[in-house]
C-alpha cells in the first residue's frame, strides 16, 4: 500500500486474534507498531513474531478501560519512537454471551468500559496529536453486530453502533484537518475470542456449524481476512474515505 513506509501505527488488543494479524500486515507494509494489550505475555509474542520476520514493534501494556494509562501509554510510545502516531486501529473488545434480562449492572459496566469507552479514551488521546499535525489514519474494529444486532449480545451490539456512529460524527470534525477515520464490522471469525464465546465440545461445534450455514461463502472469518483492509484504510490509497463503515462477513450481511 502507498504511504506506509516509515509510519507508525497502534495496535488495541494486538496480542492475540484479530488484532496480532493486524499488527503483523502494518509492520510488513514497514510501520513501527505500537502493539497496546492488556496481557504482557501476549503482546511479547506479537513483537517477537514481527521482529523474527525482519519488522519493528513494541509491546506496550494498556488497559484502554483507564484513560489515565491510556494516555501514559500513548505518550510513552511515542516518546520510544520519537515521533506522534501516524495510525491508530481501536481493536481491542470483550463479551461474553447472555441474554440481557439476565445481565446485570456490573456485566454493562465491563462491557461498555471496554468497547466503548476503550476506543474513546485511545481516540481522544491520539487524534489531538494527528489533529495539531493535520495528518492521521483512524480505524476502527467493530461489528456486524452493531449494524444488525445479534443476540445475546445486546450491550455488546449497541457499543459497536456507538462506536460507528461516533467515527462518522468525529470524522466530519477532523476531515478539514487531514485526518481519517473509517470503521470494518467483522462477522463471526475463528479467534480465542470465538472460542471463548461459543465454547467448545460438542456444543460449540454446533453454534459454529450454524454460523457456517449462514454465511454465504461457506466459512466464517479467520483474522487475515481485516488486515489487507486495515492497511489500504491507513494507506494514501484511502485518502478520500472517511465516515465509512464497511462489513466483512463472507456476505452474511450486505449493505447497500
Amino acid at each position: 500500500m502507498r504511504g506506509l513506509q516509515g509510519k507508525t501505527a497502534i495496535v488495541t488488543g494486538a496480542g492475540s486474534g484479530i488484532g496480532r494479524a493486524i499488527a503483523n500486515r502494518l509492520a510488513a507494509e514497514g510501520c513501527t507498531v505500537g502493539v497496546f494489550d492488556i496481557n504482557p505475555a501476549g503482546a511479547a509474542e506479537t513483537v517477537a513474531g514481527i521482529e523474527k520476520a525482519g519488522g519493528k514493534a513494541l509491546a506496550v501494556s494498556c488497559d484502554i478501560t483507564a484513560y489515565e494509562a491510556v494516555t501514559a501509554a500513548v505518550a510513552s510510545f511515542e516518546q520510544q519512537v520519537g515521533q506522534g502516531t501516524d495510525i491508530l486501529v481501536n481493536n481491542a473488545g470483550w463479551d461474553t454471551p447472555m441474554p440481557f434480562l439476565k445481565t446485570t449492572p456490573d456485566f454493562w459496566q465491563k462491557v461498555t468500559a471496554i468497547n466503548w469507552f476503550g476506543p474513546l479514551h485511545m481516540t481522544h488521546a491520539v487524534a489531538q496529536g494527528m489533529n495539531a499535525r493535520k495528518s492521521g489514519r483512524i480505524v476502527n474494529i467493530a461489528s456486524d453486530a452493531g449494524r444488525v444486532g445479534s443476540s445475546g449480545e445486546v450491550v455488546y451490539s449497541g457499543c459497536k453502533g456507538a462506536t460507528i456512529a461516533f467515527a462518522k460524527a468525529l470524522a466530519r470534525e477532523v476531515a478539514r484537518n487531514h485526518v481519517t477515520i473509517n470503521t470494518i464490522c467483522p462477522g463471526p471469525t475463528d479467534t480465542p475470542a470465538m472460542d471463548a464465546f461459543v465454547g467448545t465440545g460438542e456444543q460449540g461445534q454446533k453454534i459454529r456449524d450454524a454460523m457456517v450455514r449462514g454465511v454465504p461463502l461457506g466459512r466464517i472469518g479467520v483474522p487475515d481476512d481485516y488486515p489487507g483492509l486495515v492497511a489500504f484504510l491507513a494507506s494514501d490509497d484511502a485518502a478520500f474515505m472517511t465516515g465509512q463503515t464497511i462489513s466483512v462477513s463472507g456476505g452474511l450481511t450486505m449493505h447497500g
